[in-house]
C-alpha cells in the first residue's frame, strides 16, 4: 500500500476513535473493520484493502490440505504402467536429459526404474486413475480436479514449501493465508482470517521441519499471518486468563493497554501498532469462541464416523479436518491443515501406507461433510505437496521396497469445489512420470487460479515495499480456466 494512503487510514481511525464514545477498547474493536471505509463496514465484516473481489467469486474460502515432504505421485494418480515392464532397468538418459539431481541421489551409480507396486483402477464418471491406497478418496474422485503436471522450480524442501506457500524461494514474502487476509479480509469478527492446523502423523520416521513464517505476513502488516491452533492445552497460548483473573478484569488491562498503544500511534503513525490493537482485541474475542469450535461434543455420531476412528484424537488429520469444515461453517476465510511424514526417500510402500490411512478418509469425509451442508460449492479444497518423487529408486531396489527422490518436474495436486470442474483429469506426463508432454501447471499458475476462485485477478493485488509492488505470483502465473466450472 502506498505510506501516503496508510497514514490517510490512520487519520480516519484517529477521528473515529475520538468520536467514540463508548471506551477505548469498544474503539479499538472498530479499528478491525474496513481499511477501506473504517465507518461504514457493516459489523463483524473486514472488507480488506480491496474493498470487494475483482469479480463474482465462486468461492469464500479455502481449506489446503498440504502433505509437507512431497507424496509420491507415481503410487496414488499418476498411474504409468509401462514402467512394470522396465523393473530396475536403467532411466534413460533421453528421460533424464542432464535435468540436476539431489545430492542424495547425485553419487548413485545408476537410477534404476521403480515401478508402483499398488495397483490402479479407474473411478468415477470420467474413469478417473486411483491407487489401491486411496479406497475413500475414489468415492468422491466425480468431485475432484486432479491435476497432474504441476512443476516447480525447487529442490529441495525448504526453499519448494517456502516457494509454493509465499510465490518465492527465499525467505520473507507473505503466505497465501496472508494476502487473502489482507486483499478480502475477514468474513467473522470472533475468529482469525487465517488459521493454520498441524496433524501428527503414522509414519515411523523423522519429518521436514515447518516454520512459522511459512503462514506468516511478511511485509505485510502482521494481523493478517496465521494463527496457529494447538491440539493439546490451550488451542491457543496463554488464551485461559491466569488462576484469579475474571474477564472483568481482562477487559479493563485491555483497555488501559489499547489506551497507551493509542498515544503511541498518535505520536508515529506506525500501522502496526493499530495492528497490535487489533490483535489484543481479536484475542479477547477467541477466549469465547476457540473453545466453542474446538467442542465437537455437539457432531453427530453419523458424522464423526464419517470422518474414521482418528476423529477423537486431537491433532490427528482426521480431527483437524472436521475442525477445518468447523472454520469454514464459521466463514473462516483460509485454513491450512498441515500433515507431515511425506518424505519418503526409502521404505516408501511401508510408509505411503501409513500416511494414505491416515488422510484418505478424512479428505473424501471433508468433501462430503461440505458437500451435505450445501458448503463445498464455495469452498475451494486444495491437496498437495511442494514436489513429487522420481520413477528411479534411491538405494536398494527390490519388488516390495524402494525409495524416490525429490522431483520438482511433475506432480499432482487436486482441487474440489469452489468453480472447479468437478471429475476431471488434466495434464499428461510421459510414461515415466519425469517430464511433461500436456498442459503444464506452473505453482505461479496453481496460485493464480486458487486466487481467481476467490474473485481475485492476481495481478492486481499487490503491495509495495522497498520500491517495488509485489504480489503472491511474483511476475509469473496464468490462470488455469480449463479447470474452472
Amino acid at each position: 500500500m502506498d505510506p501516503r494512503i496508510e497514514h490517510r487510514l490512520l487519520q480516519t481511525r484517529r477521528h473515529f476513535l475520538g468520536r467514540a464514545t463508548t471506551g477505548i477498547g469498544a474503539a479499538a474493536l472498530s479499528s478491525l473493520l474496513s481499511d477501506v471505509a473504517p465507518a461504514a463496514s457493516p459489523p463483524g465484516n473486514d472488507l480488506g484493502v480491496l474493498g470487494k473481489p475483482h469479480f463474482a467469486p465462486k468461492a469464500k474460502r479455502i481449506i489446503y490440505l498440504f502433505m509437507s515432504g512431497a507424496p509420491s505421485q507415481l503410487d496414488m494418480y499418476d498411474y504409468k504402467p509401462k514402467m512394470n515392464d522396465l523393473f530396475d532397468t536403467d532411466l534413460p538418459d533421453s528421460i533424464r536429459m542432464g535435468q540436476r539431481l539431489t545430492t542424495m541421489t547425485s553419487g548413485q551409480k545408476r537410477f534404476p526404474i521403480a515401478p508402483s507396486m499398488f495397483k490402479f483402477a479407474q473411478h468415477g464418471k470420467n474413469g478417473t486413475w486411483l491407487s489401491e491406497l486411496l479406497p475413500h478418496t475414489a468415492t468422491v474422485a466425480d468431485d475432484l480436479a486432479v491435476i497432474k503436471t504441476v512443476h516447480t522450480e525447487a529442490i529441495n524442501h525448504d526453499p519448494a514449501i517456502t516457494y509454493i506457500q509465499t510465490g518465492a524461494q527465499i525467505p520473507g514474502r507473505p503466505s497465501m493465508g496472508a494476502w487473502l487476509s489482507y486483499g478480502l479480509g475477514s468474513m467473522n469478527r470472533d475468529l482469525p482470517s487465517f488459521v493454520v492446523l498441524t496433524s501428527s502423523w503414522s509414519a515411523k520416521r523423522d519429518a521436514q521441519a515447518l516454520y512459522e513464517r511459512l503462514w506468516g505476513s511478511g511485509f505485510l502488516p502482521s494481523r493478517h499471518a496465521g494463527v496457529a491452533l494447538r491440539s493439546t492445552g490451550d488451542p491457543v497460548l496463554y488464551l485461559s486468563n491466569p488462576s484469579g483473573i475474571s474477564p472483568e478484569i481482562r477487559r479493563r488491562m485491555l483497555d488501559g493497554v489499547a489506551a497507551l498503544n493509542q498515544q503511541q500511534l498518535e505520536t508515529i503513525h506506525d500501522p502496526e501498532i493499530a495492528a497490535r490493537i487489533a490483535q489484543y482485541e481479536m484475542a479477547f474475542r477467541m477466549q469465547t469462541s476457540v473453545p466453542e469450535l474446538s467442542d465437537t461434543s455437539q457432531e453427530s455420531e453419523q458424522t464423526l464416523n464419517m470422518y474414521g476412528p482418528d476423529v477423537h484424537k486431537p491433532g490427528t488429520f482426521a480431527a483437524n479436518c472436521l475442525l477445518a469444515r468447523r472454520l469454514a461453517e464459521r466463514d473462516v476465510r483460509f485454513v491450512q491443515v498441515f500433515i507431515r511424514g511425506w518424505d519418503q526417500h526409502g521404505n516408501l510402500p511401508g510408509d505411503i501406507r501409513l500416511q494414505c490411512r491416515d488422510i484418505d478418509q478424512p479428505c473424501a469425509a471433508l468433501i462430503n461433510d461440505l458437500k451435505q451442508r450445501g458448503m463445498l460449492e464455495d469452498t475451494l479444497v486444495v491437496w498437495g505437496g511442494e514436489f513429487g518423487r522420481t520413477i528411479y529408486c534411491q538405494g536398494g531396489l527390490t519388488k516390495t521396497n524402494y525409495g524416490r527422490d525429490h522431483h520438482p518436474r511433475c506432480f499432482t495436486i487436486w482441487m474440489a469445489g469452489g468453480g472447479v470442474k468437478p471429475g476431471i483429469s488434466y495434464g499428461e506426463t510421459d510414461d515415466f512420470s519425469y517430464n511433461i508432454v500436456d498442459k503444464p501447471v506452473h505453482i505461479h499458475d496453481l496460485n493464480a487460479t486458487m486466487l481467481h476462485c476467490l474473485g481475485i485477478n492476481h495481478e492486481r493485488l499487490t503491495y509495495r515495499f522497498q520500491g517495488r509492488d509485489f504480489r503472491l505470483t511474483d511476475v509469473h502465473g496464468n490462470v488455469v480456466h480449463d479447470v474452472l466450472a
